[in-house]
């Protein structure tokens, strides 16, 4: 988690045209607005691209707030129905998402947590206090043995950050050998004393947390150095599935740090990760409400959002001089929106609602994670439960999914597609002097070739916008579509009203002569399924 300041971006000119207002009927039809702007668009399923890693969709659970503790885990006693703590509401939502892979236990966590803290009897375990996220006392009931069987429940892959600003090299490596090894070793005999067995599969280990700043505020030329010395004590014990090594890479635009590293380091990582969070005003100090804001933050946060394309233009750019074949991928492990705290709630918790404009969010940046499918092998969200741009949000015994988790939901058929290119031709969504396109697209073929999946999104928050898609190599019988939109900007789920904002049958579409035709709602994503 990134606890940088950062410059305010020149202020948008406000627009002195009042926002007009659309809805889509429950059916999902909207009628077209008189005079909309239209987009053109062809749909290249004859030229096939790279395939997207079903690792775009990762998650991230860290020690913060009610992330874990009252999001995750109960623990067994709780009158919340759960397996072994772990709640079943929230396990079986996830489920839901096809949840690829799971980041944990940080974060700037990471680089304080010890993980001999948080194993055998959990009466036993020493508690600590979480210094980066409000100051409160951590138990260490929720663990090694906890997230693992997290992990196993929810059939996902674990992604560990191991401690490289406060820890050691020999404790990252025991931590490896307790996790995953089958020998009679002392970390091994350990595990087994403490009720596992057999040996963990932990695909993907970081190699500390945001190394520039709260992971130890280290120079790059230093922290490759670190690297080189932690990555030498983690061993594969099973070498038929070596681990999967990722460094700590670049805040944002901080280019120089991923020419170190791939200087430095290389391929002794497998991947660089990258963070970049999205704020409407670019100020940290004062970031912008989750839910109360008008037309400008509405335009700020997606044209802001935009800017993940750039970022990983240039990063690939540099990492492509070092390595051509792409053999080294880049991990946006921490990225979404950054609003304020929600009033009244603990501010080192980052707990924020969700609205449409989130859902537009995640939209946006899965169409440029897509983009980039042959260097951006794993995405993951901050975060997955109550921390800023939530999945989920719980209430003691009540829970609710915010647009952002419905488009995870909707988009979970990109997973492992191979990327089709589609080439858009949108008007402009104007905002004052400033533009980002009105429209955006992608597509996928399925894994089983059997189905073409075509998202779009209107960023406009009052027009309705029809678009025709020319369909090249690929001749459907059948077209179907869901929608999400919302009659507000600022629509949200609440506990007394979670279904607000959910996806609903769409039934504008028209298949015919090698063309598909729909007009996109105001504010809106759209999944097409052609088959």
């Amino acid at each position: 988690m990134k606890r940088l300041i950062m410059p305010v971006a020149a202020a948008l000119i406000l627009s002195s045209i009042a926002l007009a207002r659309s809805q889509a009927p429950a059916s999902g039809q909207a009628a077209p607005t008189s005079g909309a702007a239209a987009a053109t668009a062809t749909l290249r399923a004859d030229r096939p691209g790279p395939v997207v890693n079903r690792n775009v969709y990762g998650h991230f659970a860290e020690h913060l707030g009610r992330g874990i503790y009252e999001g995750i885990w109960v623990g067994p006693s709780s009158p919340i129905p759960n397996t072994r703590g772990i709640r079943h509401d929230v396990l079986a939502a996830l489920k839901q998402l096809n949840v690829p892979v799971l980041r944990w236990p940080g974060g700037c966590f990471a680089d304080e947590y010890h993980w001999k803290d948080g194993i055998g009897p959990r009466e036993k375990r020493p508690s600590m206090i979480n210094t980066h996220w409000g100051g409160v006392v951590e138990d260490n009931s929720f663990g090694t043995h906890e997230f693992m069987d997290l992990v196993e429940q929810l059939g996902t892959d674990a992604y560990i950050t191991g401690n490289v600003g406060s820890g050691t090299p020999q404790e990252m490596m025991e931590w490896v050998e307790y996790l995953t090894s089958d020998a009679v070793s002392p970390m091994a005999n350990l595990r087994r004393q403490n009720g596992r067995e057999q040996p963990w599969r932990v695909p993907y280990f970081g190699l500390g947390n945001e190394p520039w700043g709260c992971g130890g505020n280290m120079r790059p030329e230093y922290y490759a150095d670190e690297y080189r010395k932690y990555n030498t004590f983690i061993k594969n014990y099973d070498r038929a599935k070596p681990i999967y090594r990722i460094a700590g890479g670049a805040n944002d635009f901080n280019y120089a740090w991923t020419e170190v590293l791939m200087e430095r380091v290389g391929r002794r990582m497998n991947a660089a990760s990258l963070h970049y969070y999205t704020l409407p005003t670019g100020n940290w100090n004062r970031k912008g409400s989750a839910t109360q804001f008008g037309e400008d933050q509405w335009f700020s946060t997606l044209s802001r959002t935009l800017r993940m394309d750039e970022l990983i233009t240039k990063h690939a750019a540099i990492m492509d001089k070092a390595d051509p074949e792409k053999r080294i991928g880049l991990a946006i492990d921490e990225w979404g929106t950054w609003y304020d705290v929600e009033p009244g709630t603990q501010p080192g918790f980052l707990y924020q609602q969700s609205t449409m404009r989130d859902a537009l969010v995640a939209a946006l940046n899965f169409h440029i994670f897509h983009r980039h499918a042959s260097r951006v092998v794993m995405t993951n969200i901050a975060q997955t439960i109550n921390v800023l741009q939530a999945m989920i949000l719980t209430d003691k015994e009540k829970m609710l999914r915010t647009p952002t988790y419905w488009v995870y939901e909707m988009f979970k058929v990109h997973q492992g597609g191979t990327f089709l290119p589609v080439d858009l031709q949108s008007p402009d969504y104007a905002f004052g002097a400033e533009r980002i396109p009105a429209v955006s697209a992608s597509a996928t073929r399925s894994a089983d070739g059997k189905a073409v999946h075509l998202s779009l999104t209107n960023a406009t928050p009052g027009q309705t916008i029809p678009i025709t898609v020319t369909l090249a190599g690929i001749a459907p019988a059948s077209a179907s579509a869901r929608l999400l939109t919302a009659p507000a900007m600022q629509a949200h789920n609440t506990f007394a009203a979670p279904d607000t904002v959910k996806p609903v049958p769409f039934e504008g579409l028209r298949l015919a002569a090698g063309t598909l035709t729909l007009t996109l709602p105001a504010k809106s994503v759209v999944v097409v399924e052609l088959r």
